[in-house]
């Protein structure tokens, strides 16, 4: 099954890219995977704090990621898959497309205007030709009728 890999947070282009990644899955058959990222903590030197960090971060990721899934259900039909991870980014990107041969596209959203996020800086950079799959780039700009018509 053909999988659309989208990276989302809480800029309203990641929910472009979500929609454009939807709509393509459902014309094609196939199914999205929902991925956030939680940053690395800085070191707190007090262990106990520490984890109280991580687990609020992970709460609020959890939840954004829920919302999304939500908002996919309703207005697709598709029940996407769903990955919560901490770490540097751009490697649990490549990770999860090593590790699932049915990843077909890794799809991001692009700022509406000034500069692009830093996944969109990672992947369309210096090594945009390493990836081995499309990279799809969903200008933040499009409106809803816009991404409907494209997809």
């Amino acid at each position: 099954m053909r999988i659309y890999l989208v990276v989302i947070d809480e800029n309203p282009e990641s929910e472009i890219a979500l929609r454009f990644a939807a709509r393509r899955a459902v014309k094609t058959g196939g199914g999205v995977e929902i991925l956030t990222l939680i940053a690395p903590a800085e070191f707190v030197a007090f262990g106990g704090v520490q984890a109280t960090i991580e687990d609020e971060a992970r709460i609020h990721a959890e939840a954004l990621v829920a919302g999304a899934a939500g908002t996919l259900l309703e207005e697709s039909g598709l029940r996407p898959s769903i990955t919560v991870r901490q770490g540097d980014g751009p490697k649990i990107i490549r990770e999860m497309i090593a590790e699932n041969a049915d990843i077909a596209a890794l799809v991001l959203g692009a700022a509406a205007s000034g500069p692009p996020g830093p996944m969109v800086a990672h992947f369309a950079g210096a090594d945009a030709g390493a990836l081995p799959i499309p990279l799809m780039i969903i200008p933040g700009s499009l409106s809803r009728e816009a991404i409907d018509r494209l997809s």
